[in-house]
């Protein structure tokens, strides 16, 4: 099984592919309308790619089908996790990973993105990743599986720089989670950037203006 995506060329042959994960509910649609807000005009063309996440039910939705990452099984969402559905879907984004790699993309030269759900599937995807992918993007998020990371004691390349913003308000991802994920990932070796803003579950536009820039700081040109 292959992931359908939306796939959106910022201009001819592009060097860096960033793959960017939905929040439950939602689907690759979620996040085009961030492309042109980005400033990435001047350091050359980005490929996005913004694949829709299979249709499951979810167990605190009443069982209700709608496209997700995993299923959430209780409200306190870092008690009682999907293992299986988080493995599942390990494997699909990892395939389009190697798709890209495939298609030409250096893995250097691979983002891999997330908000909420989508953000804890960066976390468990792009950690392991090996060769080493060219950043990490987790918003609004957390460790799906914490043992991702003791798992990798003394093995992992944690040259891959991350950023994580959350807001302060979040309501559904509390702050507090978010920050405890991104202590435990800096304090196994790899380099974080912490950024919180006074928001809810959303992605505001101060967090698009550091994405941006951080985006320009790993690739002045592509």
């Amino acid at each position: 099984m292959s992931l359908e995506s939306v796939v959106i060329d910022t201009g001819p042959d592009p060097t860096v592919s960033v793959i960017w994960l939905h929040g439950l509910g939602a689907d690759g649609h979620d996040f085009e309308p961030i492309i042109p807000l980005l400033g990435l005009d001047h350091v050359g063309p980005f490929r996005f790619i913004f694949p829709h996440a299979p249709v499951i039910p979810v167990t605190i939705n009443n069982h209700m089908s709608m496209r997700a990452w995993y299923d959430i099984l209780e409200i306190s969402i870092d008690r009682k996790v999907d293992e299986a559905g988080i493995r599942h879907s390990s494997t699909l984004i990892e395939n389009l990973i190697a798709e890209q790699v495939e298609a030409g993309f250096s893995p250097d030269r691979i983002v891999l993105a997330g908000f909420s759900q989508g953000g804890a599937m960066a976390y468990q995807v792009g950690l392991p990743h090996s060769p080493p992918l060219g950043g990490l993007l987790v918003l609004s998020a957390y460790l799906p599986l914490p043992s991702v990371v003791e798992d990798l004691a003394g093995s992992a390349d944690r040259s891959t720089p991350i950023l994580c913003c959350h807001g302060s308000l979040d309501p559904v991802v509390p702050i507090s989670l978010g920050e405890k994920s991104a202590r435990q990932v800096e304090e196994a070796g790899w380099k974080v950037q912490w950024c919180s803003y006074p928001a809810e579950h959303t992605l505001p536009m101060e967090a698009v203006t550091e994405i941006g820039n951080w985006l320009r700081e790993l690739f002045p040109t592509s």
